[in-house]
Order: structure tokens, then sequence, then C-alpha cells
């Protein structure tokens, strides 16, 4: 065989062998093939047996194959949605298909291992499922590229709903832990809830009176909500308003047709609301607080669940509105006064503070008036605090209903109140029309305790910012001047002047001189002497306390007594006092002088306290006085029929102490008082005395006051008499004591045991 024959039949032998080597490929691609083919069927029939949908996407032709199952899982039949991936672009939640995608592109391209996501779509009722989907690439060997994108599809909004539900609970009570707003905290329980039922909208009312008021509903239109704030409850006002009014849960299964929504429907129907599931809210004592309702657009009544849901969404909402009544209560007792229902002391300082931001900004002014009730304190000794409390309401009373421009009223305590009201471009005619109006207002007549009383008052104007430009120069400046209205007379008001807080800094300096004073015993007493008309004898001395200080000079009683009064002190100088005086009379019975009794004077809110009889009983035996040389003389308003002041009176009388009723004749009291009370002594205020001989009226007056206290048992002294003329007066309408400059005028213990010996 030739050499080109050889090649021939070499060439002939080659071509044999690749047909037979691509058969032999051909056939091992077919198997290959053949046996994806089946491992496909395999997996689409497993996924046919199992829950889950199944999915193939050509990642070629872009087409999408979506199983039976994959449509059911949404609300579909087999012959529904297209196959393309705009179907699962259509349905998938808007916020998510952005990552989803970026996500397989992420698995195509091996930048991850695995996909598997979890997304929201759309169920063909309009709400979401919760879906994981998992998928593995079919990869071509030639090309090493994915070819196709094979997964499934599992429901996982039952255990998603679970999970939501959880955080959305734990998220709330830490919202209620942490003090959140109230409506931040219902729209998150009305989110936990609408999470968990797709297509209900939940909505919180809390009762206010018989009101009720939006609280949360954040899923329902607003329109909606507006019309149905402050609507009236009552036995047929939807269900909400039923429930609120009758305590019971009320279950609407059709809007349209309930007679409950008869008179409401038309507020509902309108936004495609028909079925409406209503529960009160209560507090743990049983008080409705408000309601919870559950609506959907459709007509029906609750499942199990749905309905257990509505329970316990009521024990939340309860904590809330509970708590939210007692941060109200709370509030109230912050800033508003219990007893009159004015502003408070510390709302009156915040209005004082905002208002005098807004009046720098806008260069506005306005006044600040002090009111202080006089003689208050008179009221309450003589006719007992709860008298005293009815008085201060009836002023808080006539305060609110004043016909004026006021911007506030409040209490600061006790009988001080205080006004804040415009300025009429720094006219001072304005704010004295007001404080006109105040006075004549205060003054009308009230009944207290079965008897008339007309109450005044006295008021301290500051104005903004000529008197002060901030809230603690303001308030010093209408004090001040309160106080300067009272030194006038009372029943007055007074505007504030710079010399007047010249003379609250003396009365200050006045204050801590005293309160030294008193602790280091710096004070003395002098003495004046009580004659008896008949035989010219001194039956007794009163002890006066006296101050005179290094700066200050002589300060008189009627200055510094209420100054102690006020600042607390009159305790222990009163003890100081009793002590002094029971020494003395000791010694000077220790001498041999005659001297029947020591009288001191006692301040009412310390003659009533527990302790007092307790402070007699270990000053007499300190001092070894006989408690029949003790008079104490205390000032008519403590003569009150009051259990208490009564045993304070037997008390006093058991151990043997001679009690005087003081100033008598210019308090509250009456002789219909005194039968109760076991006294020795009517002492007759000196303002009689100073028209007994001009004044007809004060004569017969005088002449009654003796005649009935001495049928009563008392013994009658005269006091403040100076002249010859008086005490012939007194002579002859049969007084039996006098005490005055005709005797003696108060001296010290030395030059008063110089006037015993000579009356002696």
């Amino acid at each position: 065989m030739s050499d080109k024959n050889k090649t021939k039949t070499q060439l002939l032998d080659e071509i044999a062998n690749l047909q037979e080597e691509l058969s032999l490929l051909n056939q091992t691609k077919k198997a290959q093939s053949e046996e994806l083919f089946k491992s496909e069927e395999r997996f689409a029939l497993a996924m046919r047996g199992a829950s889950d949908g199944l999915w193939d996407w050509d990642l070629i032709t872009d087409k999408v194959y979506y199983s039976p199952r994959w449509k059911s899982m949404l609300g579909y039949e087999e012959h529904e949605l297209g196959s393309s991936l705009n179907t699962w672009a259509s349905l998938v939640h808007p916020e998510e298909k952005d990552a989803i995608l970026e996500s397989v592109q992420n698995y195509l391209s091996n930048k991850s291992d695995v996909f598997e996501v979890e997304m929201r779509m759309r169920h063909k009722s309009g709400s979401y499922l919760y879906i994981r989907s998992r998928a593995f690439k079919v990869i071509d060997e030639q090309k090493q590229t994915a070819v196709r994108l094979i997964g499934t599809h599992v429901d996982i909004t039952k255990r998603k709903k679970a999970e939501l539900f959880s955080k959305r609970s734990t998220k709330i009570l830490a919202m209620i832990a942490k003090g959140n707003a109230a409506s931040e905290i219902y729209d998150e329980i009305a989110y936990m809830y609408e999470e968990r039922h797709p297509g209900m909208r939940c909505c919180m009312l809390i009762l206010e009176k018989d009101k009720l008021l939006y609280g949360g509903a954040p899923s329902l239109p607003k329109a909606y909500c507006d019309a149905i704030h402050g609507s009236k409850i009552g036995p047929n006002v939807g269900s909400c308003g039923t429930a609120s009014y009758t305590g019971e849960r009320v279950l609407c299964e059709d809007i349209a047709t309930d007679p409950k929504w008869a008179s409401v429907k038309h507020l509902a129907l309108p936004y495609g609301l028909r079925s409406c599931w209503s529960e009160p809210v209560k507090d743990a004592s049983g008080r409705v607080l408000g309601a919870f309702g559950m609506y959907y657009n459709y007509p029906g009544l609750p499942n199990d669940e749905e309905l257990n849901d509505l329970i316990s969404a009521v024990r939340l909402v309860s904590i809330i509105m509970d708590r939210e009544n007692n941060l109200k209560r709370i509030k109230e007792l912050a800033y508003t006064d219990e007893l009159t229902g004015l502003s408070s002391r510390a709302q009156l300082y915040i209005s004082l503070e905002k208002l005098i931001k807004e009046s720098e900004r806008d260069k506005l002014s306005f006044n600040l008036i002090y009111l202080d009730l006089d003689n208050f304190k008179q009221v309450n000794d003589s006719l007992g605090h709860d008298e005293g409390d009815n008085l201060l309401k009836i002023i808080a009373s006539r305060l609110t209903n004043l016909e004026s421009d006021i911007k506030l009223a409040a209490r600061l305590g006790g009988d001080e109140f205080c006004i804040i009201a415009h300025d009429n471009k720094d006219k001072k005619s304005q704010v004295i029309e007001l404080a006109k109006l105040c006075l004549k207002t205060i003054s009308k007549p009230v009944i207290l305790s079965g008897r008339k009383f007309i109450p005044t008052c006295s008021l301290g104007i500051a104005r903004y910012p000529i008197d002060g430009n901030n809230l603690t120069s303001l308030l010093k400046a209408a004090d001040t001047a309160l106080y300067s209205a009272k030194e006038q007379g009372k029943n007055g008001y007074a505007f504030y002047k710079i010399e007047l807080t010249q003379k609250a800094e003396y009365r200050f300096k006045m204050e801590q001189y005293l309160r030294e004073a008193i602790e280091h015993e710096q004070l003395t007493l002098v003495y004046q002497c009580q004659v008896a008309i008949e035989n010219r004898e001194v039956v007794g001395v009163e002890a006066l306390a006296r101050w005179h200080h290094p700066l200050l000079g002589d300060v008189s009683p009627n200055d510094f007594i209420p100054i102690a009064e006020r600042i607390g002190m009159i305790k222990p100088l009163t003890h100081w006092v009793l002590k002094q005086a029971a020494k003395q009379a000791v010694i000077w019975k220790k001498q041999g002088i005659n001297l029947p009794r020591i009288a001191v004077n006692i301040s009412p809110n310390h003659f009533l306290e527990s302790d007092f009889v307790g402070l007699i009983e270990d000053t007499l035996q300190a001092t070894e006085l006989d408690a029949k040389c003790l008079k104490l003389e205390v000032t008519e308003s403590a003569v009150q029929i009051d259990r208490a002041n009564l045993d304070t009176f037997n008390r006093l009388k058991e151990i043997g102490v001679l009690i005087a009723i003081d100033d008598f004749g210019t308090g509250y009291s009456s002789f219909a008082s005194l039968k109760h009370l076991h006294v020795d002594v009517l002492k007759i205020d000196k303002y009689f005395i100073n028209d007994l001989l001009t004044n007809l009226k004060a004569r017969h007056l005088y002449s009654s006051m003796i005649e009935m206290g001495q049928k009563l048992g008392y013994e009658i002294i005269a006091e403040g008499v100076e002249d010859q003329a008086q005490l012939a007066l007194l002579t002859e309408l049969g007084c039996d004591t006098v005490q005055g400059f005709i005797f003696s005028r108060p001296k010290d213990a030395k030059e008063t045991q110089k006037c015993l010996s000579k009356f002696s």
C-alpha cells in the first residue's frame, strides 16, 4: 500500500473513532440530562407532598414556574397568575423587593453560599403573609454559570406573628416602665393586635366624666376619630359608648343593622366600618376608665382567638389608663389647691415663670396681687378650723367669680391668695379698680356657725417689670406691699415702694434679734399692780415682758409679741416668762410680802397645746409656787365650745390655777360660751374705758358686762384705768378690781416691791 493510501486509511479510522466518542458523549450527556430531569421530578414530587410552594426560575428566559401550592398559599387558583418574575415582584412587599433581589444576585455570583430570605407577600385578600424562601441554583457544566434557580416558599406567618407579638409586648412593657406618653403606648398596642389579625383596626377611648375622648387609633381614619371624640356615652351609643355606659362587653356583628349603632352608624359606615367589638376598660375597683374597640370592614363576630385578644388588650390598656389617672391625680394635688380648687403655689410659680418670659419677649406688663384675710386666725381660734376652711372656700369662690380680666388665682397656703392680672400700659387705674372690687367682694357677709361674719382682706400689689423682673423679686415686692397694707390698718391695698423693702429688711433684722434675745434670755419682766376698788389693796400683779436691744432700743410688746408668734418663738418666750414670774412671786412671799396672785399672759395657740398643762405643773413644781397664786390670762379667742378647749380649762382648774379672760369684749366669744368654761376673772378691755365718761352706750355696755359677769361668778377687772373720774364711775358701777396708771405703771421687780409694801 502506498503512503497516500495509508494516510487515507488512517484518516478514516480516526473519523470512525471520533464518531464513536461523540456517540458515547451524547449518550453520557443524555443520561445526565435524564438524571437531572429525574432529580427535578423527584424534587417537585417531594414539594407537592410537603406544604411548601415550589418555584423554578429559568434565568435564561426569565420565565418562572409557580406550583399550584405556591399559588394557593397566596389565595390564587392554579390557572391564575402569570409565569414571569413580574408576578413575584407584584406580590412581594415593596419595602423588601430590592433587598431580596440583591440577595439573589449575591447567591448567583457566589458572594454568599446559600439563599434563604424572609419576606412579606400580599395575599389575594389584601393582607400580607410572612414567607420563608430557600433556593438552589442549577449550573451549566460547560459554561459554569447558573441557568436556573429552584426554590420553595414556606408560610411562617403564624410563627412570625407570635414573634412580633412577643417583641411588641416587650416593647410596650418597656414603654410603660419608662413612662412613655400614653398616646405612644396606645398606638403600639393597636399595631400589635392589628399585625396579629390582618384587617383589624383598633381604637382606645378614654372616659372623662360622661364623654369618650380619643386615646389612640392609628389605623382608623382621622375624620372618624375626630367625629367620635367627645361623644357622650349611653345605652345605645355604638359599641364603645354602650360598653362604657353599661360596664359590659358589646359585640356588634353589623353596624348597619345593630340598634345600638342606629344613632351613630352614619359616622362609621362611610369609612367602610361594618363590625365593632368593644370591651370596657376598668381599674382595680371596677370603675370604668374607657373602652377598647376592634373594627373590621365586614360584618362578623369574633372567633376565640380574637375574643381572647380583646380581653388581653383591655388588661394592657387598663394599666396605662390607671397610670394616667394616678398621674392626673398627682398633678392635681401638686398644681391644684385641694381645699379651694384654685391653683396651688407650685402652679402659680410655673405660670409666673412662663408669663415673665412671654412679657419680656413681647414687652408687656402685668400685676401680681397678694391677698391676705384680716384676722383669719381669730376665726380659726374662736369658731374652729372647720369653719375657717369653709370661709377659705367661700373666698376662693368669690375670687373665681370676679368679673375682671384675671389670668390666674391661686392659694399659697393658709389664708394667703395670689392673683395675676393684666396691666394697662403701666397705668394704676385698672389694677386699683380690681383691688377695690376684691375688697368689696370679699367683705360680703357670710354665716359661720350660725353667726353673721364680715370678712375683710388686705392686698399688696407689685407690677412687672417696674417692681421686679423675675419670679423672686416680684413675689417679694408683692409680699412687702401686703405687709404695708396690713400696717396701714388692714381692709385696704398698697402698692410696692422701694422704701417698703427697707422696712422689710428692718423687720427681718428685728425677727433675728428677737430670736437671739429669747434664746439667750435677754428680755426682762416688769410688773403692774391690780388693786381692789373696795379697800384699795393689791390683789395681784401682772408680769409683762420687756425688750431692750442695743441697736433697736426699747421695743414695744405690741411689736415684738406678734413677731414672736409669727416666727414660732412665742412658746419659749412664754416658758421663760412663766418661770421668771413664778420665781419672783416666791421670792416676795419669802420676804413676807402679801401677794395673793401673779398673772401671766398666755398666747391662745400655746394655751391649747397638748403639753401646756404639763408645762404649768412642771413650773409650779420647779419654783414651789402655790397653784392658787398663779393666774393665767388668755384672750377670749381661746373661749370656744370645743372638747379639747374644755379639757384644757378643766385640767387647769383641777390643778388649782386661776384663769382670766383678757381683753374681754373685743373678740368673737359670748357669755353663752363662758357658761361652759371654768374661769375666775373677766378683764374688760381698755377700749371701753376710753369712752366710759363720754359715751352713754359705752357706759351701759360696761355696766351690763360687769353685772352679767358677777352673776356668773366672775371677778371683774377693768384695764387701762388712768384717772379719778374713771375710777369713780367704775366704783359706782360695782367693778371689783382695776389695773392701770392711776395706781401704778409697769415697774421692775425692785420698784414693784416698794409698791407692794406700800399697799400691804
